[in-house]
Parts: structure tokens; sequence; C-alpha cells
């Protein structure tokens, strides 16, 4: 499994509004260029975030897009689930994909995936875009008080 383009910039993006948008709307060309990314490609993935209730907007000249709810109830897993689709190593653990293989009931690797999936799962529904905002505040933080001789 990789997390595709859309997951990282996805998320980065939200990020982005977590910590400058407070109850702003935020234009996605600010986000854009704060992060270096396509504003083009940014409505793709926020109109899947939208879709997914993880943003909201507005038009006009003060429009652009805000977080649906408070960071802390955004989790990591969401995001994904919203831009990548269900996170799975192999598609027999997909709910509802059992029928796809014929040693679904004794594969011995099944269990395996479903074990790694499950742990996947559950730190990425314990990480918010709030824990995260943290993350990056620490290591601004961190980042000012280095100095050199």
């Amino acid at each position: 499994m990789k997390i595709s383009t859309k997951g990282r910039y996805g998320l980065q993006a939200l990020l982005d509004l977590a910590i400058y948008g407070e109850n702003d709307y935020i234009s996605l060309k600010s986000v854009a260029e704060r992060q270096g990314m396509s504003d083009n490609y940014l409505e793709q993935l926020f109109a899947a975030l939208k879709k997914n209730g993880l943003v909201e907007s507005t038009r006009g000249a003060q429009g652009g897009y805000r977080l649906s709810k408070d960071a802390s109830e955004i989790t990591v897993r969401q995001v994904l689930n919203a831009l990548e689709g269900p996170l799975a190593l192999v598609d027999c653990i997909i709910e509802g994909n059992q029928h796809e293989c014929d040693r679904f009931e004794c594969c011995v690797t099944r269990v395996l995936w479903q074990k790694i999936m499950d742990e996947l799962n559950e730190v990425t529904d314990a990480i918010s875009l709030a824990d995260l905002v943290e993350c990056h505040k620490q290591a601004r933080l961190t980042a000012s008080l280095e100095y050199y001789i």
C-alpha cells in the first residue's frame, strides 16, 4: 500500500487550513502558494473532501474553504479514506471483497494482512488534525530555538 499524492497533498492542505484558517474561509490559491501545490489539483481534492463532510466552502471575494468541524474531530484516517478510499494492503480484507478470493476461508496470510490493517487503522484513527497542528507548532518552536556559533 502506498499513499498517493491525493492523500499526501490532501492531508497537507487540510493541515494548512487548520493552522492558518481557524474559523475563516481560506482560498485554495493561498493554500497552494504556501504548500507549493497546484491550485487546480487542490480543487479536485477539496471536492472530495467536501463531499465527505470534512470541509465547507463559500463563494465570493472572501470565499474559500474551512474545516467543517473542529480539527480535533477530523482524523488522519477520515482524510485518507475520503481521498484514497478504504486503506488496504490486499483486496480481500476490504469489506465486501471476500468473494473475490477462492481461498478466503482458509488463507493463512489474510490474518496477517488484517492484523496489519487493524493496527494502521488504529493509528490513523488516533491522530487528529489538531495533533498535527501541535506537532507543527513544536517543530517551529524547536527550529526557532536552534542557533549556530
